[in-house]
Order: structure tokens, then sequence, then C-alpha cells
């Protein structure tokens, strides 16, 4: 017997007995498994499976679970956090197993491989997945569908999965990662991809292309309503960029592009509304620029706080590049959100974002990289208000057209309908 075969067998055993004790604790004292009290439901129940329900910049899928109305959605996850920002009450919670930085470590380390679930989560959750009658499964994040390839083989129901971004290119210059995922494409119904960059994307990862349709993100317009900006030449400018401060969100090219701007305006100021692991060299970037002054970084704020922020605001930057480790933007959520409240855009020609932008029309778009040319445009628009004004109501307009998210909300019911084979 082979040293991988007696691990994988000592693993088994060890899941085995972690999930036996675990049951015996919940039967013979007062701890109770996090299930939720699922009941019959007339609409027909749909499982969205999130990893961690849910990670602070995880508001579009929030949204887009809440907004559903002819199905009763359920949430499945490994761990709830913020449960006070996004409150649900259909939630089960299957942890990962005591061992389980065993189990990552041997496939992930050992083995080169994405690691999978294993038999006593699997069977939790076909139990949930039973017990509460859905008829439909979603996966959020295509790396997550990977993991759970065992349930999407042996649950007799349809499953789909979503790619978001980042789950189409990490990991997949790895041969076995490849092979995974192209493994769990071929095992889904469907594949939903937030932009056509990554429809072209998850192809090119070896899925029917037939297969893919596209799920547009939606912006509530009732919380971003749209409001007329001051654009006053001379004025002191006031730019924001949100989201996690990671490699793909451009954030040194906008602090670069700032400092050129400073030096004709120099009253303007920087928000830059998020966290992340870039924290540190960005604000170290801002003092080596002579610019830490000008630049406030809040840390995640609260959507309430996020708005004041875009309405005291001119003009929203998003100069988004594509990441060493190949990571890429679908459509950022937080460009959409500044567009419906009126703000223009400046962004990059990346990813998805050319869908939602047209460059000089409803906002402007400049090379990845380019904070030169980022900086000019800029100058160049903060001597015409008029120009402002006008990529602004454009810019404002596409979101109402292509992603309000009542109407994205009602193709997303007409999807899980139609893939169980209902047309309600």
């Amino acid at each position: 017997m082979s040293a991988e075969t007696r691990i994988d067998r000592f693993l088994a055993k060890a899941n085995e007995l972690t999930a036996s004790f675990t049951s015996h604790v919940a039967a013979t004292s007062k701890i109770k498994p996090q299930t939720s009290n699922i009941k019959p439901d007339p609409l027909p129940v749909v499982a969205c499976y999130c990893a961690t329900f849910l990670k602070p910049e995880m508001w579009h899928i929030y949204r887009q679970i809440k907004a559903l109305r002819r199905v009763s959605p359920i949430v499945i996850a490994q761990k709830r956090e913020n449960s006070g920002r996004f409150p649900f009450d259909k939630i089960d919670v299957v942890p990962k197993p005591a061992l389980h930085f065993v189990r990552r470590l041997w496939f992930r380390q050992l083995r080169d491989k994405p690691w999978r679930i294993s038999a006593s989560e699997l069977r939790a959750l076909r139990n949930i997945l039973e017990r509460s009658k859905s008829r439909l499964l979603h996966i959020y994040f295509g790396h997550i569908a990977a993991h759970l390839l065992p349930l999407v083989r042996a649950w007799p129901n349809p499953s789909i999965v979503s790619f978001h971004g980042a789950d189409v290119m990490v990991d997949m210059n790895k041969p076995a990662y490849r092979e995974t995922t192209r493994q769990m494409l071929d095992a889904v119904k469907l594949v939903l991809v937030r932009s056509e960059s990554l429809r072209r994307a998850v192809v090119d990862l070896g899925c029917d292309d037939k297969k893919v349709e596209v799920q547009r993100s939606g912006i509530p317009l009732d919380e971003f309503r749209f409001r007329e900006r001051n654009f006053v030449a001379g004025a002191e400018w006031r730019f924001v960029q949100a989201g996690r401060l990671i490699e793909k969100k451009g954030l040194p090219v906008t602090l670069r592009a700032f400092a050129r701007f400073l030096r004709q305006y120099p009253d303007s100021t920087l928000t830059i509304a998020g966290e992340g692991p870039l924290l540190g060299q960005l604000q170290a970037l801002a003092r080596q620029l002579k610019i830490d002054k000008r630049v406030s970084f809040t840390g995640f704020i609260s959507q309430e706080q996020l708005r004041d922020v875009y309405y005291t605001s001119h003009i929203f930057l998003h100069p988004s590049e594509t990441g060493s480790d190949g990571n890429q933007e679908g459509i950022p959520n937080s460009m959409l959100e500044s567009m419906a409240s009126g703000l223009p855009v400046f962004a990059t020609r990346h990813g998805g974002i050319p869908e939602a932008i047209e460059s000089g029309v409803s906002g402007v778009l400049v090379p990845e990289h380019d904070h030169e040319e980022l900086a000019r445009a800029l100058l160049s628009a903060a001597r015409e208000p008029d120009f402002l004004s006008r990529i602004a109501h454009a810019g404002a307009g596409v979101v109402r057209e292509r992603f309000d998210l009542r109407m994205q909300a009602q193709r997303l019911e007409d999807v899980y309908l139609r893939t169980i084979g209902r047309g309600d």
C-alpha cells in the first residue's frame, strides 16, 4: 500500500471519528448543531453555498440573495461572519472538520491539488439539502465549487456555480487545479459570470460556451440615488476610491496620479475606503509622495457612510489592473454604485469595466498601470465641468438600464426556475 493511500485512509478515518464525536457531544450535552429551523416552503427552495457568510466586501451577494422573490433561498456556509451587518435567518453552518488543516496541507502542499470536502462533510451537506427539499444548489465562487465537486457529483439535483473575478484565474497555471476546475465545469448544470470578459476566461478553462451565462451585479438604485454635483473649475476637488486594498485595484496608480493632480490643485483630497493587505505599503507610498496629509484611509465603512462619501465627492477613481497572480476584475460593484449616485468615473481598460463604461461618453478609461495618462485625463476634465456633468449623467443611465438590482434578481430567478424545470 502506498504512503499516499495510507494517509488518505487515515484522514478519512479521522474525519469519521470527528463527526462521531461531534454527534455524541450534541446528543449528550446542551450543545446543539448550528442549523436553522427550515420549514416546508411553497416556493421552490434554492440552496446558496457561500463558504464565509459574509465578508464585508460581499454586499453584492447579500443583495442578490435578499432580492429573490419567486424562489425561497437558504444559505449553507462553513462559517458565519458579520451577522449584524448581514442578517439572515435560513442558514446552516457546516464547519470545517477538526483535522481540515491536515487535509488541506496534504492536498495543497504534498499533492499540489485543490482539496475536496471529506466524506463526513458530504453527508452533512446532503442531509441539509434533502431536509430543506432544495431543488437547486448555487455555489458562489468557482474555487469553492471545485472543493465541493464530490457534492456536485453525488447530489441528484442540479448545481450551478457563479464566478466573480479572482476565482477564474488564480492558481490556473497549475495543471491539477486547472483539471479539477474543468471537471467541476463539466459536472455543474450552468455557469454564471459577471461580465463578458469572465465568460471568455471561463470558456478558455474548457467550459462549454453554451453553459455560460452573464448574470450582472445588481445595484439597489433606491439606495444610490442620482445627485447632481457642482463641478466648478478651480474648486477643492474631492476624489474617492472604494474596495479591497489588493493589487488588482491599482491603488499605487491612484496615489501617483493624485500626486500629479495636487501640483495644480493643492487643496484637493483623496479618500480610500476599504481594508486589505496593501494598507501599509499604500500609506508608505503616500508619505513618500508627500501627499499623506491629503489622503484619508478610512478602512471598511458602512454602506451609509460610503454613500455620504460618494455624495460629498466629485470623481471616483478605479484604475484596475491584472494582478501578478492573474487576478482580474469582473465589473467592480463600488464603481457601479458610484456611477448610480452621480459620480463620474475614471478607470482603466481592464476586465469587464469597458462593458459598463464607454470612454468619453459614460466615463473615462485609460490604459492599465499608466498614472501619467490618468493624471492628464483628470487635469483636463477639471477644466471642463460640463464634460464631467455629461459623463456623470450617462454613467448613471447605464447603471439604471443594465445593473438595476430588481431587474437582475428577476433574471436570476428566471435562470433558477428554468434550471429546475419550472416556468413560474
